[in-house]
């Protein structure tokens, strides 16, 4: 009986290694074998197969499983990445580990900055959200020193000048305050290095508080923790995958407490406007 098979630059992806065209690129340059011998484009590979890149075994997905998506409320005071050398907690010391794979940030989040980081192990996934061409939507929760005037609210839809691009908002939404602190929910569609902030600091506004709670479909669940995780249902991460067009998950929709339909209108709902700031520990 035919073992069932899968495209070894799928496999490579799904096992967090990259995008599929970026494993496509390591087949070509022979860095890749299967089974002992050299790997080539459109090769298929199964369970039994025996996967090697750069000498390093990797241990390929259950077929059919589909990508593994964890939602995880950042907290301010870690970073989004393996090797710091100042020693600084890292959000990859709290996921549960991987077989011949590793999680993969859709994105990064500041040391400063709190909210949702979703992870994945499959790279085509991740490099689907992250792309410009699909231009996903991020929604912040942000507090100010200062009120935002009727002037800098155009200038933050109309586009910021920040010395390496224009960005701009797609929606400024006000959301409460007291005294100097006041609350404003934004819409961005890139994830350029402190792109908020700096749109802020061109206002003359200090952020004092950043938090994420929406990537594209994605929504930070109302009851999850900081330094809580929650992995998607199958379903659901195949619904987030049709979300972005994949022929892979061709049929699925969406629905559940992570990902944008009817729960994640609600979920938003239930979002309080004004994040409550972190609790002692």
């Amino acid at each position: 009986m035919t073992q069932p098979s899968q495209k070894l630059q799928k496999v490579l992806a799904q096992a967090g290694l990259g995008s599929r065209r970026a494993m496509e690129e390591l087949v070509r340059a022979g860095r890749v074998t299967v089974n002992g011998e050299p790997a080539h484009i459109g090769a298929r590979v199964g369970s039994n197969d025996v996967i090697r890149v750069e000498g390093r075994l990797v241990r390929a997905p259950k077929l059919q499983r589909g990508p593994r998506v964890l939602l995880y409320h950042k907290p301010e005071g870690e970073i989004v990445s393996r090797d710091d050398p100042a020693g600084r907690a890292s959000v990859f010391d709290r996921l549960p580990p991987l077989r011949g794979a590793r999680w993969l940030a859709v994105g990064r989040l500041d040391y400063n900055t709190s909210g949702l980081l979703i992870l994945t192990n499959d790279g085509a996934l991740a490099n689907r959200m992250m792309h410009p061409r699909y231009g996903l939507e991020r929604e912040y929760a942000v507090r100010v020193r200062g009120k935002l005037s009727t002037d800098q609210i155009a200038r933050l839809r109309s586009g910021i000048d920040l010395g390496d691009g224009k960005a701009h908002c797609e929606a400024v939404a006000e959301g409460g305050g007291e005294g100097a602190n006041r609350w404003y929910r934004i819409v961005i569609r890139e994830g350029r290095n402190r792109v908020v902030r700096r749109l802020f600091e061109a206002l003359g506004l200090a952020v004092s508080r950043l938090m994420r709670v929406r990537f594209g479909p994605v929504v930070l669940p109302p009851h999850l923790k900081r330094g809580q995780y929650v992995e998607l249902p199958p379903r659901e991460a195949r619904a987030l995958l049709a979300s972005l067009g994949s022929p892979d998950s061709a049929g699925e929709t969406g629905g559940g407490e992570g990902i944008a339909g009817p729960a994640a209108a609600r979920a938003r709902r239930e979002t309080p406007d004004r994040p409550r700031p972190p609790r002692a520990r």
